[in-house]
């Protein structure tokens, strides 16, 4: 039977390990925060994780999950998905079209290295009888991809403050420039943009 001491000492093994694994993930781990291609005004349209550079990003203990989608014509619903980087379920969410706006996902409860990815519909766009061979490359785009983990570092801490205090603006709008100026992503910002974006706050799971 073993006693306190040992259950605490293997319980700080089984901690030491996971976070050396999500260390080793966060050096390696090939994301993008910012999706979408060059061909078409769907595949084309800015999409972005509201996460670190690297891509990797501890939601901590708010469980707040940011994303803007940029200005367009004609906008298409947004398929986001939550893959467990082991054993579990996928999750797959469909958000409706709207325009450029920024969207909070709460509830976003992270046990373990999670992939998560963000797309637009963009084959939505195509008629049933649209036979053009080539179509699929306007219609398809390296989605915005990230890791989310558990294990917060400062770069994580200071996100988590900013997405949360934009969780009191819910329902309203914030100045587009600034707001993407606080990740680091204010070059993407151009004068198709609206000045500012609607915020819309929604769960993960719902």
């Amino acid at each position: 039977m073993l006693t306190s001491a040992a259950v605490a000492a293997l319980a700080l093994s089984v901690v030491g390990v996971v976070a050396d694994a999500q260390g080793s993930m966060r050096s390696s781990f090939p994301g993008r925060r910012v999706g979408g291609g060059t061909r078409g005004e769907c595949s084309a349209r800015t999409l972005v994780h509201l996460v670190p550079e690297s891509s990797v990003f501890a939601p901590g203990s708010s469980g707040t999950l940011g994303l803007v989608q940029g200005p367009t014509a004609n906008p298409v619903s947004l398929k986001v998905v939550f893959k467990p980087n082991d054993v579990g379920t996928e999750s797959v969410r469909t958000l409706a079209a709207s325009h450029a706006s920024l969207i909070l996902l709460s509830s976003a409860v992270v046990t373990g290295p999670t992939i998560w990815e963000s797309s637009f519909n963009c084959a939505s766009l195509l008629d049933d009888d649209d036979l053009d061979p080539m179509a699929f490359v306007q219609t398809t785009s390296p989605p915005a991809l990230s890791l989310l983990v558990s294990d917060s570092e400062a770069s994580d801490q200071t996100l988590q403050i900013v997405l949360k205090s934009l969780l009191s603006q819910c329902g309203s709008s914030v100045p587009s420039k600034d707001t993407m100026a606080q990740f680091g992503l204010a070059d993407l910002v151009t004068d198709e943009w609206p000045e500012s974006l609607p915020v819309r706050c929604l769960s993960r799971e719902k």
